[in-house]
């Protein structure tokens, strides 16, 4: 019976679990489900987790929830986020190493936790002598190299507002965020280094200020040494403004609620929504997170292969690991330059006990087969983790067991920009984990699942994903527009009138009868398929489940029968052949494992799925060519040349999979 669009129906279903290994029970800081009962006085849990971090005065009330949905945690309370993640670890262990840094060319350095403390004073220093004060915004345009998180760091230590932009985005997108932000200063390279090639980011820098005046000063970092070209009077290098600076520097006293940061979403249109986050609540849920997620331990070298300029490495390379006092590997390139194996020979080098990655990219590595990993030994792994988008459940399995060896715990972590630290995900010594599931909300977090009037959906349903109360690390605004705040987040299942406030994720997701979340992507990516309202991700998940397909990506595109028809795009494995055979099977599997209703339509063979230089996958452009339309906006990609010839295969097949 066609579903009436309450909710989106619950298909794939998932038997396996694992148990946390007896040997992690016996040693993790956390190895007992009474940390979930703690959380649900989530003030109080989260008063107790702000005593992590270094306050120079505490707060007068925990959360200010008076005026929702704009929260006020900590209130009262001051600090500066540097004093945590850099100050109190250089006077206790100022040899203990921050960052391990891997060059993509096979360059290191490695910063300890009292260099880099010096390096975030020069540059602090260095930033003022530009005129930059607290509640200035300075632009950060990038490669992964030691610097990005020295310019975060120091743009904190003196109260200025950071708003960085991915390396990758065009000289156009640059100038949106640079605009909306009103940045008086930019950080970035001569280049940064991609895949051997050179990536021209100074001049793209440049372009970009030709229509963002609000730029009075732009600081290089020398990666390449290559020349550049520096305007007079605007542009001075990064050793030039830091060689005289002294590397002390007094950190500016900051509000609990003073803003950190800006962050644009990635793939918005129009004009760019700034995510802006404050100090206080922010710090505190990223350290307890990562300290909880990982288990983390004083020994340890973290590694999450995250870009910073999405928020995985705001609060995940930078921020959560340095109040942590972690040590960490940052490597600025690609997982296969100059070969295959580059993640396992890096895991193998530094001894790496936990790796924090994309589904994306996992499900990359079982294309290219096991031979690469088995190069190394990864024994040093202890918890391996996932972070960006849904995983399916043979890509959690792969992970598992080619990567962990069946021995290290999987915590698939589900979280947003707007959300600033990990909301759902297992704990690893706690939680027993099921394939493909994000499982349950972490300590102090509440979620639900509801349905279009805004009910709640009983286990074993679908429906939407929702926040129930405030947690610390939550987006306040969005910068220079709060209308804009609550009508994109906090409008669709909220009821004021009745004091509930339910903040809407846009993703959609299913709870099993043991209440463990499953996350089916962003409700855009919802088909409506006779009725019926099918996930992508399901569908996807079916086919990767085929032993023939290592990635599949999935789009509704119109149709004027059944309203939507369901077409896949699959990559398959090294050494498989694509054919009419195959794809018959293919569409028959899914029927298997998820119903007829939803067996595709069409299925198009291709060698590489379009992906942006984070790993996403761009369906709105696969949308394009199976709705034969022209193709949107490519800037962004990583392969833009894959675009074509996936439409030109999509065109010779188009009738041959139709029924």
């Amino acid at each position: 019976m066609a579903n009436d669009g309450a909710t989106i129906e619950a298909l794939f279903s998932e038997g396996r679990k694992f148990e946390p290994p007896s040997h992690l029970k016996e040693t993790a800081a956390i190895n007992s489900a009474d940390i979930y009962r703690q959380g649900e006085d989530y003030e109080r849990y989260w008063a107790e987790q702000a005593e992590r971090i270094r306050w120079r005065r505490r707060w007068d009330k925990v959360l200010d929830w008076s005026n929702p949905p704009f929260a006020r945690w900590f209130d009262g309370a001051t600090l500066n986020v540097t004093e945590s993640c850099l100050d109190r670890h250089a006077a206790t262990t100022p040899d203990k190493v921050a960052y391990y840094f891997e060059g993509e060319e096979g360059d290191t350095r490695t910063l300890t936790y009292a260099a880099l403390l010096g390096e975030v004073c020069k540059l602090a220093n260095g930033l003022s002598s530009l005129g930059v004060t607290k509640g200035d915004r300075v632009a950060i345009y990038m490669g992964m190299v030691p610097e990005f998180p020295v310019a975060l760091l120091a743009c904190a230590r003196i109260g200025a507002v950071h708003s960085v932009v991915f390396g990758g985005f065009s000289p156009e997108a640059l100038a949106d965020r640079i605009n909306d932000a009103q940045a008086k200063v930019l950080i970035t390279c001569d280049q940064s280094r991609r895949k051997g090639q050179l990536v021209e980011l100074k001049a793209f820098a440049d372009r970009a200020l030709e229509s963002a005046p609000s730029v009075e000063h732009v600081v290089v970092v020398e990666r390449t040494g290559n020349a550049v070209a520096l305007k007079p009077e605007r542009d001075i290098t990064y050793a030039a403004l830091t060689a005289d600076q002294p590397s002390t520097r007094e950190a500016t006293e900051t509000s609990s609620e003073d803003p950190l940061y800006i962050l644009y979403t990635s793939g918005t249109t129009g004009r760019p929504k700034g995510i802006l986050h404050t100090t206080g609540g922010y710090l505190v849920g990223v350290a307890t997170t990562h300290a909880e997620v990982f288990d983390l331990r004083s020994d340890d070298v973290y590694w999450c292969t995250a870009d910073i300029g999405w928020v995985t490495g705001h609060s995940y390379i930078v921020y959560g690991p340095l109040a942590n006092g972690a040590t960490s590997v940052l490597y600025e390139g690609v997982p296969d330059y100059p070969d295959k194996d580059r993640y396992w020979s890096i895991i193998e080098k530094y001894k790496v006990t936990q790796l924090y990655t994309a589904p994306t990219s996992i499900r990359t590595f079982m294309k290219w087969g096991t031979e690469f990993p088995d190069r190394h030994d990864m024994s040093s792994l202890r918890i391996i983790g996932t972070v960006g988008e849904p995983i399916n459940p043979e890509a959690w399995m792969w992970y598992r067991r080619v990567i962990g060896h069946d021995r290290c715990p999987v915590v698939d972590t589900w979280w947003q920009t707007e959300t600033g630290n990990m909301m759902i995900s297992p704990l690893p010594a706690v939680t027993a984990t099921k394939p493909g599931s994000a499982t349950i909300p972490l300590p102090g977090i509440g979620a639900d699942i509801v349905n279009d009037d805004g009910d709640s959906v009983p286990l074993g349903g679908g429906g939407y994903l929702v926040l129930t109360h405030p947690w610390p690390a939550m987006a306040r605004t969005i910068f220079g527009d709060p209308d804009r705040f609550v009508e994109t987040y906090w409008t669709r299942f909220s009821d004021p009138g009745a004091g509930v406030w339910r903040y809407f994720a846009g993703d959609g997701a299913k709870r099993d009868e043991d209440g463990y979340y499953w996350l089916l992507g962003r409700v855009d990516d919802v088909m409506n398929v006779s009725g019926h309202r099918i996930s992508t991700l399901e569908v996807e998940s079916a086919l990767v489940d085929h032993p023939a397909v290592a990635e599949a990506a999935v789009i509704g595109r119109n149709d004027p029968i059944t309203g939507q028809a369901i077409a896949a795009f699959v990559t398959l494995r090294s050494g498989v052949e694509g054919n009419e055979t195959l794809l018959l099977e293919l569409r028959d599997h899914v029927a298997d494992k998820i119903g007829k209703i939803a067996r595709p339509a069409s299925i198009v063979f291709t060698d590489e799925l379009p992906k942006t230089r984070s790993g996403k996958i761009m369906r709105r452009l696969l949308r394009d060519i199976s709705e034969q339309r022209k193709l949107g906006d490519v800037t962004t990609l990583a392969n833009a040349d894959v675009v074509q010839e996936i439409a030109n295969r999509a065109q010779s097949m188009r009738a041959s999979t139709e029924e």
